[in-house]
């Protein structure tokens, strides 16, 4: 190993040092010395410092009771009092003893470096998870914001239909009465040739498993769907239906129950029936 290579391998035990500025002068003068040709060291201490300086940041500060100053200079205090003063003339330290005690500093301080970064990425990983839980409650208020929206919008575009065929100068009012297979039942049609058919009715009994109410307007000719309707719990249904412009003058609108989905021509009981004159 080349006596440069055994310098560097010295120097370089001494970064974490540098950057904590636990180095005394003749260390540091001696270190920034060998940094400013080592590329490798620069690197290192530019990493080191980012490190360094995110620490404060990662642990709460706590401030010390403000009793420790006063238990601190007692127990100094009776410490000198049992022990008599040593001066010690200062020595030069051997080459050997610097390097030992500059490696368990750097070990040291690199442990302290370790734990500070483990602190942070703990801390930055809580935060992470709080943004996420925070974005999750935002898309659910979102969502829920689009289908109270999406629920608005259709609902204002059925009352603007509803009220173009009640508004229309050709609309025409069926009352129609319960029948026999519900005598609670009752319901109300309005019919514009040119706007469509808006139908209301209360009181209808619950549809059997596979069954549907179908409503007709019934013409001298023969009876002709206007479409098909599920009442809510309480038996009420309010629908709009488009109608062809050449449809038959229907003389009765009536409502039966027939197969899920409808067919072409009522084979069901009446449920209500009401005549157009």
């Amino acid at each position: 190993m080349s006596d440069h290579t055994m310098e560097h391998d010295r120097l370089r035990e001494s970064t974490a040092l540098y950057v904590l500025e636990a180095l005394d002068e003749l260390e540091r003068a001696e270190f920034e010395r060998h940094l400013a040709t080592c590329a490798d060291c620069a690197e290192e201490v530019r990493s080191l410092r980012t490190v360094a300086g995110a620490l404060p940041l990662s642990v709460p500060q706590v401030d010390p009771p403000f009793a420790l100053r006063s238990r601190i200079l007692a127990a100094a205090g009776a410490q000198a009092k049992k022990s008599p003063t040593v001066v010690a003339m200062p020595s030069a330290p051997s080459s050997s003893s610097r390097l030992s005690r500059a490696g368990w500093l750097s070990a040291a301080a690199l442990l302290v470096l370790s734990a500070g970064l483990g602190v942070y990425s703990w801390s930055l990983g809580q935060q992470i998870v709080g943004l996420r839980e925070r974005l999750t409650d935002v898309i659910a208020q979102l969502d829920r914001s689009q289908e109270e929206t999406a629920v608005a919008v259709r609902t204002a575009s059925a009352t603007q239909t509803r009220l173009t065929v009640l508004l229309a100068p050709d609309m025409r009012q069926v009352d129609l009465e319960g029948q026999p297979a519900a005598p609670r039942a009752s319901g109300r049609a309005f019919w514009s040739r040119s706007r469509g058919l808006v139908f209301t009715a209360s009181n209808l009994p619950p549809l059997p498993r596979g069954r549907t109410y179908q409503l007709w307007m019934v013409s001298a000719d023969a009876p002709v769907s206007a479409g098909v309707l599920s009442p809510d719990q309480s038996g009420g249904v309010a629908e709009t239906f488009s109608t062809p412009t050449d449809v038959p003058a229907p003389v009765a609108i009536a409502l039966t129950i027939e197969p899920e989905g409808g067919l072409p021509a009522p084979t069901g009981d009446k449920y209500l029936v009401g005549l157009t004159h």
